[in-house]
């Protein structure tokens, strides 16, 4: 049970630090409370289901997903505020909470992931050193690349970075040469 229970609270934290960048993204619109619970209540979690019931792999799941998805938004139908807002504008907030959802997705899949610390504790029945997760999540949200050539750094906190590889590079001046070996040496002559 420790193996399960040490990382929730980096995950806790995760989810934390997403809901917190969502509240910094929210925060310059100067939303009403009843615009803000929109946001938090119906648009992000409706968005957030659709993101997962689209990229289910699993046949079952997602149909199970769908049909939950569909009962949600029955459910929940688009409140009377949101007839107030433009087209435009309705569409601008849609494609505000798909990133946000995608944001959170590429985030968490560090610690949840296939590749995540989460399934090497499982196949390994033990854990990875402390000092690979925090390599592991700079690679992770700093070079690893979308396909439009974006960073998960760069998409969350919306500005850009140096490439890793040249600011190592950076600091190295000359690599040391290869070793000559005794044949090569031989036929040079």
């Amino acid at each position: 049970m420790t193996k399960v229970r040490k990382p929730l609270p980096a995950l806790a934290a995760l989810v934390d630090d997403w809901w917190q960048g969502v509240q910094q993204a929210v925060e310059p619109f100067l939303l009403s409370p009843l615009w803000r619970r929109w946001v938090h209540e119906c648009l992000l979690p409706l968005v957030s289901w659709e993101h997962h019931a689209a990229h289910t792999r699993c046949a079952r799941r997602k149909a199970t997903r769908r049909q939950a998805l569909e009962a949600v938004q029955a459910t929940f139908q688009p409140p009377p505020i949101t007839t107030q807002l433009a087209p435009q504008v309705r569409e601008d907030w849609q494609a505000w909470a798909v990133q946000r959802t995608q944001a959170f997705q590429r985030t968490s899949s560090a610690v949840e992931g296939r590749h995540g610390s989460w399934s090497h504790m499982h196949q390994h029945h033990r854990g990875l050193p402390r000092r690979r997760y925090k390599v592991w999540t700079i690679l992770h949200n700093f070079d690893g690349r979308a396909a439009d050539g974006t960073t998960p750094a760069s998409r969350f906190f919306r500005r850009t970075f140096p490439d890793r590889f040249e600011t190592v590079l950076s600091h190295i001046e000359t690599l040391p040469q290869p070793r000559r070996r005794k044949h090569q040496v031989a036929l040079s002559h």
